[in-house]
């Protein structure tokens, strides 16, 4: 594969960047959603919105885009109270039972110990 790597992409063939891509998604940075979605463990996703995921990840492609299932969305707010300051922070949760992800609000994927 290494030949691949090392040659711009349009000078490969289809089936050379067919098998570039296959390497890069089994030894690049996702592998960890290829791993995940094979043994079907859930990730943590960190999110642009501050916001948190812990799913399963059925499918995904090189932009991040992914098929979530039996996600739990978690964030924090802190309520203002009748004065307008902001009062203490509560955590929130959620339970989403199919999600599609766009890519482009991934900030972090990591594997979950759980």
């Amino acid at each position: 594969m290494a030949e691949f790597v090392n040659r711009a992409r349009g000078e490969l063939t289809e089936l050379e960047l067919a098998k570039l891509e296959e390497y890069e998604f089994s030894n690049g940075p996702l592998s960890v959603l290829q791993a995940a979605v094979k043994n079907q463990s859930q990730v943590l996703i960190s999110c642009r919105n501050n916001k948190k995921l812990l799913a399963r990840v059925k499918a995904f492609d090189r932009h991040s885009n992914m098929v979530l299932e039996n996600v739990k969305e978690m964030w924090t707010e802190r309520p203002r109270n009748g004065k307008g300051k902001k009062g203490r922070a509560v955590n929130k949760d959620r339970f989403i039972s199919k999600m599609f992800l766009r890519g482009d609000t991934v900030i972090l994927v990591l594997r979950s110990a759980a």
